[in-house]
């Protein structure tokens, strides 16, 4: 325990200080929650920010080895909402005053998915009187389409990198052309490039993966600068190629524990970015993402997806509020973010102040 407080009066980490706080036990990682809320606190306060999140489709290209969803998995029931239920989503959100919305599906870069999704963003933008702000997750891109969806509406971008270690990132993706970490890297370059919010995290508690690899996660967001993370634990899912790994992985539980970890450290490295308390933190614990508010997280992604389509999103296994619709979502929420001792920014887009910060100074 001492060790741990003493790390924490560092203004900054060495590589090793993250793998002891990262190697903390329940015990000791006391502490490094307290610190984290503190400084969530005083960097970017209490109010949570809501992401109303539209799954639209889980038509996907990509072969990701650990993904539900992925192009192999012939099991998955495959749908694509169309343009007036989606819009009819991001209408509820207005309503509801949310302020954000998230677009998110899986991977495609053929035309009529491009067309389609800038047609969303215009028409989100006109429904409600530009005051919508709006995130996407659409995956790798051209630079030339991240730019017109950019300007079409589209201010923040999460590109989830899954593991900043090249070989381990190898390892849980197919070894083809399609799935270059180079080229991961390199989206995320044209996105900060462009203008984005740029966002991005990983899974904790992958197969092969060490508390090394994890402290060199939180120094790879450092270094690139980021403006917003979303860090879920890694939910093995039966249909997956990763499934076959499954008696070799940390249970659930300490997954659980490792992500909170991961949050909170990376509170107290970057005070004024945005983190998002993951839906998969629910799937393992009912309050993991109120949870994830007490140690440092601040944005929470309620899902509005048509209801009927839920249970085709699964990225992982039992993935919670796949039968609830929008309302109970919004009703349950508060109730659990107040308990938590926060509050909701309703009303609010909640920009990172990290980015504010950043491009007022560039």
């Amino acid at each position: 325990m001492t060790k741990i407080i003493e790390i924490l009066t560092k203004k900054e980490f060495e590589r090793q200080d993250l793998i002891s706080l990262l190697k903390a036990s329940r015990d000791e990682a006391k502490p490094i929650f307290e610190r984290a809320y503190q400084v969530k606190k005083d960097c970017v306060g209490t109010k949570v920010y809501y992401r109303g999140l539209i799954e639209f489709s889980n038509i996907c290209s990509k072969d990701c080895l650990y993904c539900g969803i992925r192009l192999s998995n012939k099991n998955t029931n495959r749908y694509e909402i169309d343009e007036a239920n989606i819009l009819g989503a991001a209408e509820f959100a207005y309503k509801h005053r949310y302020a954000s919305v998230v677009l998110q599906s899986g991977e495609r870069t053929d035309k009529v998915f491009i067309d389609k999704v800038d047609y969303l963003l215009k028409e989100i933008k006109k429904l409600s009187d530009g005051k919508l702000g709006i995130t996407i997750s659409l995956g790798e891109q051209t630079e030339k389409v991240y730019r017109r969806w950019f300007d079409s509406g589209a201010h923040r971008y999460l590109l989830r990198i899954e593991s900043t270690n090249k070989e381990l990132y190898e390892k849980i993706h197919p070894n083809n052309s399609k799935h270059s970490y180079e080229e991961r890297l390199n989206c995320l370059h044209l996105l900060r490039k462009i203008g984005y919010q740029v966002g991005t995290g990983v899974m904790v508690g992958l197969p092969f993966q060490t508390y090394e690899n994890l402290a060199d996660d939180l120094i790879f967001f450092k270094t690139f600068d980021i403006d917003m993370c979303g860090m879920g634990p890694f939910i093995e899912h039966a249909e997956t190629p990763l499934y076959q790994y499954k008696d070799q992985l940390a249970s659930q539980k300490d997954r659980l524990f490792d992500t909170f970890k991961m949050i909170a450290i990376l509170r107290i490295m970057m005070p004024d970015i945005n983190i998002a308390a993951a839906t998969a933190l629910q799937a393992i614990d009912p309050m993991g993402r109120e949870k994830a508010l007490k140690v440092g997280a601040n944005i929470i992604m309620p899902n509005i997806t048509p209801t009927l389509h839920r249970k085709n999103y699964q990225l992982y296994q039992n993935k919670p509020c796949i039968d609830e619709g929008a309302d109970d979502c919004t009703s349950c929420l508060e109730a659990r973010i107040v308990l938590a001792g926060d509050k909701v920014g309703y009303g609010e887009w909640g920009d990172s102040f990290h980015y504010q910060k950043r491009t007022t100074k560039d």
